[in-house]
């Protein structure tokens, strides 16, 4: 008889999406009327930029003629790709192209990571958290169940980045631009990590989703701008935000040669697991990720992103207006709100009810995001516009 993987029973009963959609699925089903705006999840809203359209259709067209066909991709990405992130996202920094692999999304490979290191690595989270990277953890055995992290809290008190731990740890996740709170970290501030994680050997997985939204002078676009970066952190970055590529799926992980544990190089490590369990991206989706790293390209998500950023703006002010504290929106496309009343799930429910807008509970990403909740910024202007509407209307006799 076959038996199920026993990890899988200590993960928390539900993925959190998934409770706020059966959530969401149940109010509609009952106000079919009702134009339900959300603000929940981290979903684009514009269309991809033209450069990014015109190579994805001669990439199509490629894969109709003999002589340009693309079978299997390299799994660690096509050069043409590799050395466009290496030459434009990292110019200014000591990465090369081979240190470069292109994925299929950064959730996937914040999740995948676990593989290359020992299930008695002890781990570290910012609390609150992306859940990913609690329950990839759990699934694995590493972690037993949300008991066994050391949690970091991150929090008003300490300006939402925290602290270095006060225990020895092995792995470290790192997010920022954060997501929930989105926030970023100043170059001083990752420094402090970066030497930590050098005396101590522990492994920083910084996951650098929201960079592109970085305007703030000082605060830190990628982990390799701090010196000693290369023999301690693994960084992340993606398109899904940075491009609009939720629905094409592309991301890319930095492992420099220099990060070695126990005298193996976690660069190869990582090749060795993704030759084994991945055939790469698809080659017309890697010629639409390298029309982003063109001149043209990177104008053309600058533009889609301040468009973006002018939606956190408004946010921002008009959340202020109806009397509610809030934080990030400046740095990354998230907001984080304090409730005044510290339920997050019964706000999440009155904004649902009372206004037909969608958010994200806090206590969903941990212990110290209750009495908070997430909005993202994504979303068209005018929809944004009548979200907040909606928000003065209810709370205006508050």
């Amino acid at each position: 008889m076959a038996h199920i993987n026993p990890n899988f029973n200590n993960l928390p009963q539900n993925y959190l999406f998934t409770d706020i959609a059966r959530k969401v699925s149940q109010f509609k089903s009952k106000h079919p009327e009702i134009n339900v705006i959300s603000l929940g999840v981290g979903d684009v809203a514009g269309p991809l930029i033209p450069e990014v359209i015109d190579a994805l259709k001669a990439a199509a067209d490629d894969m109709s003629r003999t002589e340009t066909f693309h079978g299997y991709a390299p799994e660690s990405g096509y050069p043409f790709l590799r050395e466009a992130i290496a030459a434009t996202d990292y110019r200014d920094l000591d990465i090369s192209a081979d240190e470069i692999f292109i994925s299929d999304g950064a959730k996937s490979d914040t999740g995948a990571i676990g593989d290359i290191f020992d299930l008695d690595n002890i781990v570290a989270v910012c609390d609150p958290v992306y859940p990913v990277y609690v329950d990839t953890n759990i699934m694995s055995g590493r972690a037993k169940n949300t008991k066994d992290f050391v949690y970091l809290p991150a929090t008003a008190d300490n300006s939402f980045v925290p602290e270095l731990p006060d225990r020895p740890v092995d792995l470290i996740y790192l997010c920022f631009p954060n997501n929930p709170i989105g926030v970023g970290i100043t170059k001083a501030q990752l420094t402090e990590w970066v030497d930590y994680a050098n005396e101590t050997g522990a492994v920083i997985l910084y996951d650098a989703a929201y960079e592109a939204f970085v305007e703030t002078p000082g605060v830190v676009h990628s982990i390799f701008e701090i010196p000693g970066a290369r023999t301690c952190a693994i960084e992340f970055k993606s398109l899904s935000k940075t491009a609009g590529f939720t629905g094409m799926r592309c991301a890319y992980t930095v492992i420099p040669k220099d990060l070695e544990r126990d005298g193996k190089s976690l660069n190869a490590l990582w090749s060795r697991r993704q030759t084994t369990k991945m055939n790469g991206v698809a080659y017309p989706i890697q010629r639409a990720a390298a029309a982003v790293f063109t001149p043209e390209g990177q104008a053309g998500i600058k533009k889609q992103i301040a468009a973006y950023k002018e939606n956190a703006r408004t946010m921002r002010e008009k959340l202020s207006a109806a009397g509610f504290d809030v934080f990030g929106g400046v740095d990354s496309p998230y907001i984080w709100l304090a409730v005044p009343d510290g339920d997050d799930w019964a706000f999440f429910d009155e904004l649902l009810t009372g206004a037909g807008l969608i958010c994200t509970p806090g206590s969903g990403f941990g212990k110290s995001g209750k009495g908070y909740v997430r909005f993202t910024v994504f979303g068209e202007f005018e929809t944004i516009r009548e979200a907040m509407a909606r928000i003065a209307a209810l709370y205006q006799n508050a």
